[in-house]
Order: C-alpha cells, then sequence, then structure tokens
C-alpha cells in the first residue's frame, strides 16, 4: 500500500517588505512587522530592492518600510532611487528612521514617502502607519466615484479687496474657528451675488485651517511660497481649493516650513495679489510675531487680536502694546475680540472684563460666546459651525459681524 506525500502549504502571499542596510539592526521592526503581517513580508538590501521594485512579483507589495540610520546618510541618492521605484509602481513607503538628521529626512519624504516613524518604533506605531496608508487609499478609491473636484480656482483680477486679519494672543483662544467660519459667513451672506472670499493660512508649520474644513494640504502652495517673485494670478489659483464652491481657501503647506520662508515683500505680494481678485481677504495668522506680521498689520483693513479672560491674555496683550507702541506701529489697529465672554446673565465676568479691559487700556470691541462642545466637533468634521449646528451661539455672532463688516464693504464701495 502505498501512501500519497503530505501536501505542503503554499508559500505565503508576500504583502510587504522591509528594505535596510542590515534588518537585524531594527529588531523591533521585524516584531511589529511579524505582529501585523505574520509570515507574509520579506527583506531586502538597498541594491536588491531597486532590482526588485522592477519586476513583476513586485506587484503584490502593499507597502515597503524603509529602515534608516546615520551611517545610511551618505546613500541619499540610493534611498531616493529607491522610494522613487517604489511610488512609480504604486506601492506606498513607510520611512523609519533611528538618529537621521532633519534634512535627510525632509529630502526624502520630499521624495516621495508617505509616512514616517521614528525607531525605537513606539507601540503600535508601524500597525498605525499601515492604517493611515489604507484610510487613504480608500479614501481615494472612493473620490474616484465622486465628481471631480475642480484643481484650481478660476480668478479674476481687478478688484480691491478687504483685508481681514486674525491672531490669537494666546494658545487655543479659538482664532482658526474664528477665521474659518468668518470667511465662510462671509462668503454666503447672500443667496446671490456673494462676495468672492479667500482665506489664506499663514499658519506654514501648525496651520489647521485644512483640518477645519476637510482640504487637501497641496503641493503647490510650497512652490508657491518657495518662489513668491515669480507668483501671477494662475500659480495663485494653482494654489488654492475651493469649499463647496463658495469659498476659496490657501492652506498651510504639507510640511513644516520656517516662518522667514516669506519675506515681508513677499507677503505684501502674496496679499497684494489675492486682494486683486477677491472682496474679502481673511487671513489666520500664526501666533508668533514674525518679521513679516508688521507687513499683514499695516494692509489691513481690520486686525482681530482674540484674547480670553485670563492672565495669560492679559500679560500678552499689554505685551504686544508696548511692542507696537515702541516701534511706532497702528496699535489702533487692533480690534481686540473676547472669546468665551461672559454671558448676559454673569454679571461678575461681565465686571472682570470690563476691569481687564480698562487696566490694559484697551477697548474689547468684539465679545464671543462659548460656542461649546459643538465648536470641536464642526472642526472634527471638516464643517463651518453653520453646517454642523447653525444655532450655536458663536455661530449666530460671527454670521453678525460677517453681516456687518459686507455692509461697510458696500458702502465704502458705493462711497467711491
Amino acid at each position: 500500500m502505498t501512501t500519497s506525500p503530505e501536501r505542503q502549504p503554499a508559500p505565503a502571499h508576500i504583502l510587504a517588505c522591509t528594505i535596510s542596510r542590515d534588518v537585524q539592526a531594527f529588531d523591533l521592526l521585524i516584531e511589529d512587522m511579524e505582529a501585523l503581517l505574520g509570515e507574509a513580508w520579506g527583506d531586502l538590501g538597498f541594491e536588491d530592492a531597486l532590482t526588485f521594485l522592477g519586476q513583476p512579483d513586485a506587484a503584490s507589495l502593499e507597502f515597503i518600510a524603509l529602515a534608516i540610520d546615520s551611517e545610511d546618510e551618505d546613500n541619499l541618492p540610493l534611498l531616493g532611487q529607491v522610494i522613487a521605484r517604489a511610488t512609480e509602481r504604486g506601492i506606498k513607503v513607510v520611512l523609519i528612521a533611528d538618529d537621521v538628521t532633519p534634512a535627510s529626512l525632509h529630502k526624502l519624504l520630499r521624495g516621495g514617502a508617505d509616512e514616517f516613524a521614528p525607531y525605537p518604533l513606539p507601540e503600535g506605531e508601524l500597525e498605525a502607519a499601515v492604517m493611515r496608508l489604507r484610510a487613504r487609499a480608500e479614501a481615494a478609491r472612493a473620490a474616484t466615484m465622486a465628481p471631480p473636484a475642480p484643481e484650481t480656482v478660476t480668478l479674476k483680477g481687478g478688484g480691491d479687496g478687504v483685508l481681514i486679519a486674525a491672531q490669537g494672543l494666546c494658545g487655543g483662544c479659538g482664532t482658526t474657528t474664528f477665521a474659518v467660519n468668518l470667511a465662510w459667513e462671509l462668503a454666503t451672506v447672500r443667496k446671490g451675488g456673494a462676495p468672492r472670499v479667500c482665506l489664506i493660512d499663514l499658519g506654514l508649520q501648525f496651520g489647521t485651517i485644512a483640518t477645519y474644513l476637510d482640504l487637501p494640504r497641496r503641493d503647490a502652495v510650497f512652490e508657491l511660497l518657495s518662489d513668491i517673485p515669480a507668483m501671477d494670478g494662475d500659480s495663485f489659483g494653482q494654489a488654492l481649493v475651493n469649499y463647496d464652491d463658495k469659498l476659496s481657501v490657501l492652506t498651510a503647506p504639507p510640511d513644516l516650513l520656517p516662518l522667514d520662508i516669506l519675506s515681508p515683500e513677499d507677503v505684501k505680494a502674496l496679499l497684494d495679489t489675492a486682494r486683486d481678485h477677491f472682496d474679502f481677504v481673511v487671513v489666520d495668522l500664526p501666533k508668533t510675531i514674525a518679521h513679516w506680521t508688521e507687513t499683514v498689520l499695516t494692509e489691513s483693513q481690520v486686525y482681530f487680536a482674540l484674547i480670553e479672560l485670563d492672565m495669560r491674555s492679559a500679560q500678552n496683550a499689554l505685551r504686544l502694546k508696548r511692542a507696537l507702541q515702541s516701534e511706532d506701529l497702528p496699535f489702533e489697529k487692533l480690534r481686540f475680540a473676547l472669546n468665551r465672554a461672559p454671558k448676559f446673565t454673569d454679571l461678575q465676568g461681565k465686571t472682570r472684563a470690563k476691569r481687564m479691559a480698562e487696566n490694559l487700556g484697551i477697548e474689547i470691541g468684539l465679545q464671543l460666546p462659548d460656542g461649546g462642545k459643538q465648536v470641536q466637533m464642526a472642526g472634527d468634521h471638516g464643517l463651518p459651525l453653520a453646517k454642523q449646528a447653525a444655532k450655536n451661539p458663536l455661530r449666530k455672532e460671527i454670521a453678525k459681524l460677517a453681516a456687518e463688516l459686507y455692509a461697510i464693504g458696500q458702502s465704502d464701495a458705493e462711497a467711491a
């Protein structure tokens, strides 16, 4: 009697691959790959990876984990070729770096790496990165089923827009919420013949307007900011994205940029171009005072300074007042807005606000009520308050302000 040989299991389908000089130097990566994929992954060196990524077998890869340390910084051109080859094949790249300089990381990320994780890997970080890659891939597939959004904004020149700036004097005082919702209310202030509105995020490092409106951060923004002297109406329009076909937005760039990438002359040119094509330009400024903040202050028609009813706001308002007055800058242009202002029935809070203004020698011309959890929910969902919670008290106050600003703009236009 003969027995048939046992059937051997088919080799595991390779879904991912680590690429490194020596994978044994990244033992935590090995553990995470095994936990995430079992045996469905492989390992390659840099040179072998270039060859393999050009072969048909590489089509099964979902992602590669490119693991590097300080010794690999001499091979940046080769690493860039690996990333480029993977990108050409539609394979996602997770960059895992141990003791690598920021300049090298920036170069590789700009070269096409999709995710970054430091080594030693925090617990669950590799899985989280892969989940983000899969979520973006699913969103991209869903987007192909929907009507394509316009890639650029068509602009018409010849305008003389009103420039409105907003700057927070302390962290978490709601400046971006204010700027986003003010821009939206201006863009929808009339059902027919609404003004053209542009919202600009000058928080070049941590600006979150893109998050608050669920918009993509585009490389075209970085290209525009990197060469402002070459900017014209077409390149400016290509950097903008539309929100709901009513609001044009210049988001913060995809990567962190130093604030001094822009000179005062660059900022003036950017603002002039925006004003030439829009009726209202709303600028969300970083909390940091940059060397071009004076330019925005000088050029703006309205400059909102957001504060809260606390000691940090009072101290920062006083410091800003001293700084501007010492340089003979137009401090009187600042319109102080008190966010999370006391309710009508909070007499004690209203007394504190009045005393704060008197002690600082300022006038609080705008009091914004506390919008509560609905404000955070609207930001998390990427929606203006008018869409998320139209009856929210903060939304009502901002809508009232937008109507006032629009009316003033109309009066000035008629007088001219």
